[in-house]
């Protein structure tokens, strides 16, 4: 067994279901309060339990990579002295000799070797007593091989970096979903998935960041904070403004204030920031989320769909870096599923599709009556059910659950997307599509409604439909409808969840890839 090959060890059944109780904490917590207490006794200004700084020379990671080749030879020194610092994950405490394990922020561990022959019997004793489990740790020493050639640091001193005083869950059984998500930097220390998907959700902004600049995008923002909430059928976050004694919402889409910039001069905009919508939260929802919107003048929903594809494709190759799926758009989920998201994805009819799956032919013509009969057979509840709500929800009922590919969902009733232009052949459609992945809407494209009339006919008739009870609908936004009347030129905008998109590169649910997300 090599030096460290304890910290390595596969978990045994007790070590996978045994959990440090209350009063272990508590314990631990007190003797580790002592060994702070007596660390800072005494200690010069910038040292003790919490020193200011360390002089690291390096990282762990840092020291892998060049030094590596060295378990090639094992008992074999390089004559190179580093200064590392990282948390301590594993440790050994026997006689004249004492292994530990590192692990830096990104998980990477480097043992460390700390020997009487090195630093002395009163400082080896100071170890033995002082470091635990947890701790953030200074040591440095020549970069060496072991003799069981185990890339090593053989230290010739060391110094605590901060003194953790909760001890360390068990870094060998898994912790369960309420912890993780919870406790996430605990999650972060023991799981390595969890540190992936930081740097996956990183590398996919960039990635958004670098095809909008590519395209000459302009990056904005807009207010969280509006007067009227607006951009999407969703219930708003309300607060109360104390400066301006005024009711305000949080922002539930960015999207009247994106198209502002447009009517500007901003032919090219996008905006990756948070909205917030009161509703459910399940696998799929989030009451606070990422969102990307983006307006592009002189296109339309067919030119945003291309750009939407490129978008997510470029993402998958950022996910994909040094990976063995290196270059591919084929992604790999966290259960082990190979998912591709490269080739042209499909374009299909909503009301095409649902007249195949349902049997019988439905169109923009077809009555609430005829709709609300079919929902009834398949036992489909429509909360104020019209035209158009119905048509979505029976298409989601017989069609969504089997799209497998990326797929754009084309056409939608007129009825459910206020701010979306005419169909320009079809009476009684907008030119809107969905993006279906994974069985779950990933982004929604439209032909913008840039007429200032048609415009404030639909604000009024959402308006009605809150005056009906609709909580989701949004009333008529003057501000906005005085900007379009100074003319916005016909555009192409499309939205998409940051969130769902990491799910769609991991195949994690969202509260997984959000990193902090909303618990109770």
């Amino acid at each position: 067994m090599s030096d460290q090959s304890a910290a390595n060890a596969p978990a045994t059944p007790d070590d996978a279901t045994s959990a440090i109780s209350a009063e272990e904490v508590f314990e631990q917590k007190r003797v580790r309060l002592e060994k702070r207490d007596k660390l800072n006794a005494g200690a010069e200004l910038g040292g003790g339990a919490y020193p200011v700084a360390v002089p690291v020379t390096t990282t762990i990671p840092a020291v892998r990579a060049q030094w590596g080749h060295l378990e090639e030879t094992p008992d074999t020194a390089s004559g190179a002295t580093v200064g590392i610092a990282g948390r301590v994950v594993f440790q050994r405490n026997t006689g004249k000799l004492c292994f530990g394990s590192l692990q830096a922020g990104d998980g990477t561990r480097l043992q460390v070797m700390v020997s009487l022959a090195e630093v002395g019997e009163a400082s080896l004793a100071e170890y033995k007593e002082l470091v635990d489990l947890g701790d953030h740790l200074f040591v440095s020493g020549e970069v060496i091989s072991s003799r069981r050639g185990e890339l090593s640091i053989m230290v010739r001193e060391w110094q605590i970096a901060a003194k953790a005083l909760a001890p360390l869950p068990n870094m060998y059984a898994e912790l369960n979903e309420e912890t993780r998500v919870r406790q996430r930097y605990l999650d972060l220390i023991q799981r390595e998935q969890a540190r992936r998907n930081v740097v996956t959700r990183a590398r996919t902004m960039a990635s958004l960041r670098q095809t909008f600049a590519e395209r000459d995008f302009i990056e904005a923002e807009t207010p969280m904070l509006q007067t009227m909430h607006g951009g999407a059928s969703a219930r708003p976050f309300v607060t109360h403004s104390n400066a301006f004694d005024t009711e305000l919402f949080l922002r539930i889409a960015p999207e009247l204030y994106l198209k502002r910039a447009v009517v500007g001069g901003m032919e090219r905009v996008f905006e990756i920031n948070r909205n917030f919508r009161n509703e459910g939260a399940d696998s799929t929802h989030s009451p606070e989320f990422a969102m990307l919107e983006a307006y592009q003048a002189y296109t339309d929903y067919n030119g945003i769909a291309d750009l939407t594809q490129d978008l997510v494709q470029n993402s998958a190759l950022a996910a994909n870096v040094g990976t063995d799926r290196e270059g591919t758009h084929v992604v790999e989920w966290a259960d082990g599923t190979l998912f591709d998201l490269g080739g042209e994805w499909d374009r299909i009819s909503m009301y095409g599709t649902l007249s195949e799956a349902a049997g019988r032919e439905v169109t923009p013509e077809t009555s609430v009556a005829e709709l609300q009969a079919i929902a009834d057979a398949e036992g489909v509840e429509v909360k104020l059910p019209n035209h158009g709500k119905l048509v979505e929800e029976l298409w989601e009922h017989f069609v969504k659950d089997g799209l497998t590919r990326p797929t754009f969902v084309m056409d939608f009733p007129v009825e459910t997307s206020p701010l979306t232009r005419h169909h320009r052949s079809i009476p009684g459609v907008v030119e809107k599509w969905d993006l279906y992945v994974r069985g779950f809407e990933l982004a929604t494209g439209y032909s913008e409604l840039v007429d200032p009339v048609v415009q404030r006919e639909r604000f009024v008739q959402q308006a009605a439909e809150a005056a009906r009870g609709d909580d989701e609908a949004m009333g008529v936004d003057e501000e906005f409808l005085r900007a379009l009347e100074h003319g916005m030129p016909p555009s192409g905008g499309m939205g998409m969840g940051m969130d769902r998109l990491l799910m769609t590169l991991t195949g994690l649910g969202i509260r997984e890839t959000i990193l902090f997300p909303l618990v109770k």
